[in-house]
């Protein structure tokens, strides 16, 4: 049992972290077109926005409450010192939880049931939807099976996840945890290292700027009519700067 703990949590974070750099940067420096979430709107867009939005709102909510966590475990335990606030913070992360649930869970039922999102379904679509799946379904276990998670997550995981940054890897804390939890925690690591094969690539080429960029003023000269009109020649919808 201990080999495999030692594996699971020495080993397999390092293998996972460094087919990650590597990937990424190989991915996005040989094959930078794939690099996209490579979206399927045309295709179908109703039951895509049911999906989307909750899974990425709530996956972002998520993971940067983890990512606090970690890196502000003292700040973490402080404000959740009074009971009222981590309860608060209880019930969000999990309402948000349950929102990727739902998000992933739709995107899952649109990609089975249209023909046309079938056609264009790859092999690690499936597999890192199944993961995604797994990944949140055990988060919401442990949420309500192990109550107080951002208390013993900065107490317990946050010094763990540190120690493998600075390369002197303390394990007794996380090879006492139960095995829920083991498993959540080698999810992250394994979606860590599918991440260069598959679309969730596209994370790292976000359009952020677009957040701080003026608005785009689009100024439309023409007879809408008459350009729509599919008998309308080609010549006469020739650009106004040509």
């Amino acid at each position: 049992m201990n080999v495999l703990n030692t594996f699971l949590f020495v080993a397999f974070p390092y293998v996972a972290l460094t087919v990650f750099v590597v990937g990424v940067i190989y991915r996005y420096r040989q094959k930078g077109f794939t690099v996209s979430s490579l979206s399927s709107q045309f295709l179908e867009g109703n039951k895509l926005f049911w999906g989307t939005i909750p899974f990425h709102i709530g996956i972002l909510v998520v993971f940067f409450g983890h990512l606090t966590a970690f890196l502000l475990p003292r700040a973490t335990l402080a404000w959740n010192s009074i009971p009222v606030r981590l309860i608060i913070l209880e019930v969000t992360a999990f309402v948000f939880g349950a929102t990727v649930l739902v998000g992933l869970v739709s995107l899952m039922l649109r990609r089975i049931t249209s023909a046309r999102i079938r056609a264009v379904t790859t092999r690690m679509d499936i597999a890192i939807e199944l993961l995604l799946l797994a990944q949140v379904v055990l988060g919401l276990w442990i949420a309500l099976g192990y109550r107080w998670g951002a208390s013993w997550f900065a107490a317990d995981l946050s010094p763990y996840l540190m120690s493998l940054v600075t390369l002197g890897p303390e394990t007794e804390a996380v090879f006492a945890l139960p095995w829920v939890i083991k498993l959540h925690i080698v999810g992250a690591f394994a979606i860590l290292f599918m991440v260069p094969f598959t679309r969730l690539m596209h994370f790292i080429v976000a359009p952020l700027h677009y957040i701080v960029r003026p608005y785009q003023q689009v100024i439309w000269n023409w007879d809408r009519k008459v350009i729509r009109d599919p008998g309308t020649p080609w010549s006469r919808a020739r650009p106004n700067n040509n």
